[in-house]
């Protein structure tokens, strides 16, 4: 595994900021990408976000966009969802919407599962957040790389975990 630092401005469009674009192009492999929580981001061939006002292709419910694709049919995935349950809530009722419970108790363990079903094996998921956890092992993912990016002040890091699907190992080991 390796352990990288870099240091950028913090900016709320996170592909935005030129460390996260380069390693966006060195780990981009194969056109099948998915982003649940686009934005304005361009960088997958298939972007979403709830929010209307944005330029995602789709604005539905990230796991209801994630439950669209057919097992094992993407190349990668870009998870760069709100970091806490907070930010959740804000932009839920930024855009109307009311946060059921079950979605703040399971948003991030409903959309893993989601994602460790479409993403090939030996597809990459890039997890961007204030943790490593990323996908996870017992998902059948390996971290890569992780990548701290720097924002200085009272800025919290942007952590972001690069796995690799290795599900068919999962298969051998039960």
């Amino acid at each position: 595994m390796i352990i990288e630092r870099f240091w950028s401005m913090p900016n709320g469009d996170t592909f935005s900021m030129k460390p996260i674009m380069k390693i966006l192009r060195e780990e981009m492999n194969g056109s099948e990408w998915a982003d649940p929580f686009a934005r304005n981001s361009k960088f997958a061939k298939y972007t979403n976000d709830i929010n209307p006002n944005t330029l995602a292709e789709y604005n539905m419910d990230a796991l209801d966009f994630l439950k669209t694709f057919k097992t094992n049919s993407l190349d990668g995935l870009l998870f760069d969802p709100p970091y806490s349950l907070r930010q959740i809530k804000e932009i839920y009722d930024g855009i109307g919407i009311s946060l059921t419970s079950h979605q703040s108790k399971y948003f991030f363990s409903d959309l893993k599962n989601e994602i460790q079903r479409i993403v090939k094996p030996n597809g990459k998921v890039l997890s961007f957040g204030w943790s490593s956890n990323g996908i996870g092992k017992k998902r059948g993912f390996e971290i890569q790389r992780i990548i701290l990016i720097a924002h200085g002040g009272n800025h919290n890091d942007t952590i972001i975990t690069i796995e690799t699907n290795n599900q068919y190992n999962l298969e051998l080991l039960k």
